[in-house]
């Protein structure tokens, strides 16, 4: 028996590579793949090789990318963090076969597990299992930045996940993935108004088909549109917190021009590229700005172990429950089998194709 495994030989290169599948020993037990969702950001910027850690080394002891060191190598041979598995064998004590489980091993059709050193999260009965790919990791990277916000309110006295958003003015700039279900979390959580504000039509019609507010700003300055619209006192206007999704310096220029005064923007992007977009000297110093990242790594200091990824993979469940019908309509744009993804992962790479959530089905 064998599994099959997406791999990056090099820069521009997808294939699926063959590898034998081993039996699990005490203590452990293997899944069989059903869904493995795409993350475009991440995946494709070692497609492209645009990925910082393909240039400079991580010290993961002084918390800095260095040059000089050995960067991470091609082939890169474990993708994504969005899987679906299904318990086909087990040697777990309380984790019977056919369990559905939300994990993130990477884009592979079986994988031999330990729960020593894999993390796993059993799906509700009832749930989607096609929505299962947002459970173990995209799910929480979106949950923590609210905790991020609500941190920033209400700094280690945080209560539930809404404390940052609660009857608050949101803003959200990008309308990917990580943006929409941000947003979404914002309005289950009692926002008082979100808007995403994206540049592209077709995601803006997934934003509203999801019920979300949404602005095009390359018609009107949506800057001047909110702070009109969102009054606060004399001379503060804007919105209470932006949630800051799209990889672009100019996109994270626009959340700090949404902002009031002494608000602050959660970072939830990946930039791979420069910043000259950015302009610190306007909005970020004379309004006295913030800039927060919300980094999935870890949970705002002084919150764990309250709040770890346990809790955080349980309130996107809670999410799925009140929601899932349509994130399921409208985020997931493709389901291709598993063989089609090095066409996919390059046509993505490439901009020959363009896919919101893509899910490879094994």
């Amino acid at each position: 028996m064998t599994d099959r495994v997406v791999v990056i030989p090099a820069p521009g290169e997808v294939a699926v590579r063959h590898e034998e599948a081993a039996a699990p020993g005490a203590g452990q037990f293997r899944v069989r793949t059903r869904y493995s969702g795409v993350s475009a950001g991440t995946e494709l910027s070692y497609v492209k090789g645009s990925n910082p850690y393909l240039r400079v080394a991580w010290d993961a002891g002084l918390g800095l990318f260095r040059p000089g060191g050995l960067p991470t190598p091609y082939p890169v041979d474990r993708l994504g963090y969005m899987q679906v598995g299904q318990v086909c064998e087990s040697r777990f004590a309380g984790l019977a076969e056919g369990t559905m489980l939300a994990m993130a091993y990477g884009h592979r059709t079986g994988y031999l597990a330990d729960p020593l050193r894999d993390r796993f999260v059993p799906l509700p009965d009832g749930l989607d299992p096609v929505l299962g790919i947002y459970v173990a990791h995209m799910g929480p990277i979106c949950a923590n930045g609210l905790l991020h916000a609500a941190a920033d309110l209400h700094g280690t006295d945080v209560r539930t996940l809404g404390d940052g958003v609660r009857g608050r003015r949101v803003a959200v700039t990008g309308a990917g993935v990580v943006a929409l279900l941000t947003a979404l979390f914002a309005t289950h959580h009692g926002a008082a108004s979100v808007v995403v504000v994206d540049p592209t039509p077709r995601r803006r019609a997934v934003a509203a088909a999801l019920g979300l507010d949404t602005l095009d700003p390359t018609t009107e300055d949506p800057a001047v549109l909110l702070k009109s619209r969102w009054p606060h006192a004399p001379g503060d206007r804007g919105a209470d917190v932006v949630f800051q999704c799209r990889g672009q310096a100019g996109a994270l220029h626009l959340a700090l021009r949404l902002l009031r005064p002494q608000g602050t923007v959660i970072d939830l992007a990946f930039y791979q590229a420069g910043a000259d977009e950015l302009r610190l000297g306007e909005e970020f110093h004379h309004n006295g700005l913030a800039v927060r990242c919300a980094q999935i790594g870890r949970v705002p200091r002084g919150l764990a172990p309250t709040w770890d990824r346990e809790r955080l993979s349980a309130e996107t469940i809670d999410l799925l429950a009140a929601y899932g019908e349509l994130i399921r309509a409208n985020l997931v744009s493709t389901i291709v089998p598993f063989d089609e993804a090095p066409a996919l992962l390059t046509e993505l790479a490439a901009g020959r194709r363009h896919e919101l959530q893509a899910v490879l089905a094994c």
